[in-house]
């Protein structure tokens, strides 16, 4: 069917609590997409996020912990897990509490402290009430395969100064069963604080996903290819991937040399042990995906080439320029998703430089694939170009840009001279800066692509001041919020009028 879908990731939500959250603004969010004709809702991954690690949701110590900073602290009090007058008091905590909010970009910091103090006041106000509570009983029992494994790093990690799990004492980073039984002992109310907080967060999402679904708005979710070195899913699965003794990287991820990079990238993240996770069925995905279909209705596989063949770096090397490519089992990874899935409700992102074998593997799946119309015009040839529109094939989503791009009126500005003319020839229009984003949008809702997904700051016609993420850098980035009064129907209605002269209302 063809259809529409908005990219907003729920961090750049309107919010007074300093960062977008499930709260009600997610909810007239969602209801705003049901007014302007919009079938789907595209996110980020939702998983924790560190300052350490810059921020990003790529780089998370879980791939199955929700984000914390996403709980809605106005719902905690309809709830009735808070009063009030809780949410002004953990505003003692901030230097500056009268400016908090008020940002144009998150500030991590400030959002961080004020959360920290929110959560210990609801922790330490219904602990008590814990042990007889229906809703998080079965929600430790059903996620206690994850759940536990997450609390206890996350609370040894705080008891050890927050040092990698690689320089803990050596009786727990290597998970002697004595030592962790200790811990747990110790601990117990540490535990159970981290595993309240994650119930709070599945609680509110559920109720999100429900508000969507009842109004016909589907969710797509994103699911990096890799997890973070730093994290409990290494820490408690290290077999499953290529240490050495000590729980060190042997080899890491990234990508070779190319037309972006003459060093190519070194991600820095651990590669799996393919050979031992197809011994078990690839059961350690199995469960990753089936807890990401929790949250959304299909997911976006990250980097879906590593499926196939991956790029493993020395972990010694600075840079991605002396790695190998390693085959991946792909299809028998595919046939035992599907299998345990009974389907597969994913997106490949396919974008870069990719190889026969990898097309042939989405074909084989008929999966849909990604693209990005910035990247359509350059290059000496267009008709060689998979991201010009008449290259399209039916089966995939077209964006504007993605969450890594710059946004559409910040790329035109940015773009050479020949990309600029290449566009102007292909549309025959003369393009500026004021009608860039217009030319852009016409040219994805009337491709052949079954959806268009169009970044939230396009929409609102945002500059290099609605930037996301600039790949390659570590500061500044994931922080842009929409305002409060950007987030209006009539700001979004303009897409309901395309896709209704393109089709795509369905």
């Amino acid at each position: 069917m063809r259809s529409l879908g908005v990219l907003l990731h729920i961090s750049s939500l309107p919010s007074a609590f300093g960062i977008g959250d499930l709260g009600p603004e997610a909810f007239r969010f969602a209801c705003l997409l049901h007014q302007c004709g919009a079938k789907l809702w595209q996110v980020l991954p939702l998983n924790p996020t560190t300052p350490s690690l810059g921020n990003s949701p790529y780089a998370s110590p879980s791939a199955f912990a929700g984000n914390p900073l996403f709980i809605s602290p106005e719902l905690l009090v309809q709830q009735g897990w808070l009063a009030k007058g809780d949410l002004s008091a953990a505003l003692g905590c901030l230097e500056d509490a009268k400016c908090f909010g008020l940002e144009e970009r998150v500030n991590f910091p400030q959002v961080h402290a004020y959360r920290d103090h929110l959560y210990s006041l609801v922790f330490e106000k219904n602990v008590h009430r814990l042990a007889e509570h229906e809703g998080y009983a079965r929600f430790c029992a059903e996620h206690a395969w994850w759940l536990h494994e997450y609390a206890r790093f996350e609370c040894i990690k705080a008891e050890q100064g927050g040092a990698a799990w690689v320089h803990w004492p050596k009786p727990l980073a290597q998970r002697q069963p004595e030592a962790l039984a200790a811990f747990d002992a110790r601990s117990w109310r540490a535990l159970e604080r981290i595993k309240f907080i994650q119930y709070l967060f599945f609680a509110q999402w559920q109720q999100l996903r429900a508000h969507c679904a009842g109004l016909g708005i589907a969710l797509l979710g994103d699911v990096p290819i890799y997890v973070t070195h730093d994290s409990a899913d290494v820490w408690a699965n290290p077999n499953l991937f290529v240490l050495d003794d000590q729980g060190n990287p042997v080899e890491v991820a990234g990508v070779p040399p190319d037309y972006f990079s003459e060093t190519g990238q070194r991600w820095g993240n651990p590669l799996y042990r393919w050979d031992r996770l197809e011994t078990t069925g690839f059961d350690w995905w199995k469960k990753r995906l089936s807890h990401a279909l929790l949250f959304t209705d299909r997911v976006r596989l990250d980097h879906f080439r590593g499926f196939c063949g991956y790029w493993a770096i020395p972990a010694t090397e600075a840079t991605g320029q002396l790695g190998q490519w390693r085959q991946a089992p792909g299809q028998a990874f595919l046939q035992a998703m599907h299998d345990h899935l009974g389907g597969l409700p994913l997106v490949a992102e396919d974008l870069g430089i990719i190889t026969q074998d990898v097309k042939d593997l989405m074909h084989t799946w008929n999966l849909p694939g990604m693209r990005v119309l910035q990247f359509g015009f350059g290059g000496e040839n267009l008709v060689h170009n998979p991201n010009v529109p008449f290259c399209y094939p039916r089966r995939s989503v077209v964006y504007t840009g993605t969450h890594d791009n710059a946004t559409t009126r910040q790329w035109f500005f940015m773009a050479g001279e020949g990309e600029k003319a290449a566009l102007a020839r292909y549309t025959g229009r003369d393009i500026t800066e004021h009608n860039v984003i217009d030319v852009l949008l016409r040219l994805a809702f009337g491709s052949v692509a079954d959806l268009v997904v169009v970044p939230a700051q396009d929409v609102l016609g945002l500059g290099a001041e609605g930037r996301m993420n600039t790949p390659g850098t570590t500061e500044g980035n994931w922080g842009w919020r929409m305002r409060g009064e950007e987030a209006q129907p009539h700001r979004f209605m303009y897409l309901k009028d395309l896709a209704a002269l393109f089709g795509r209302l369905g």
